[in-house]
């Protein structure tokens, strides 16, 4: 019989899409707020993988993806995408059309692990309406998609962002 055990602190990060840099700034301020110190920024780049949001939130869209730097119990991530839920809501143009998204998730030495709202085949149920997903897995000495990936988190470069993080995890797992 297996021990259950308290599972490790990973360290939690936030994509934000958005069009308007003040609303991504508005936004950051928000998430530290709720998550703290940021560790690390990646750089905004063109979000052009789909026409998702364009109809809500117009085109020319940016991602940019922050890393928290005190590590987190897990656990926490359905009250965090709750959280940003609110954040969005909070930012939104008059008529309720989101200027940004965002989406919250976790890392550990193993995965990329993201919040949503939206229930599908490889997707756990959590609360309060969220579900999570396992978006990259480590294998081979860097983070892999999976075939439900999402084409942002397949870049190499987004990819190599979150191994950099991995390892900021590794020190400060190996420094306790």
């Amino acid at each position: 019989m297996g021990i259950a055990t308290p599972a490790k602190p990973a360290l939690f990060f936030c994509a934000l899409t958005y069009g308007e840099e003040g609303v991504a700034r508005a936004a950051g301020a928000e998430l530290n707020n709720i998550l703290g110190a940021a560790a690390i920024d990646m750089a905004p780049f063109p979000f052009s993988f789909t026409n998702y949001y364009e109809e809500e939130m117009g085109t020319g869209l940016w991602k940019a993806v922050r890393i928290f730097s005190a590590p987190r119990d897990p656990q926490d991530l359905a009250e965090i995408k709750l959280q940003t839920n609110a954040i969005e809501a909070a930012l939104a143009a008059p008529g309720g059309k989101r200027r940004v998204n965002l989406d919250p998730g976790y890392l550990t030495l193993a995965k990329v692990v993201l919040a949503t709202t939206k229930d599908f085949s490889h997707r756990i149920y959590l609360r309060g309406g969220v579900y999570a997903e396992v978006t990259l897995s480590a294998r081979d000495g860097a983070f892999q998609p999976h075939p439900w990936t999402y084409p942002d988190y397949r870049q190499e470069s987004v990819r190599q962002f979150f191994w950099k993080a991995r390892n900021l995890l590794a020190v400060q797992r190996a420094e306790k």
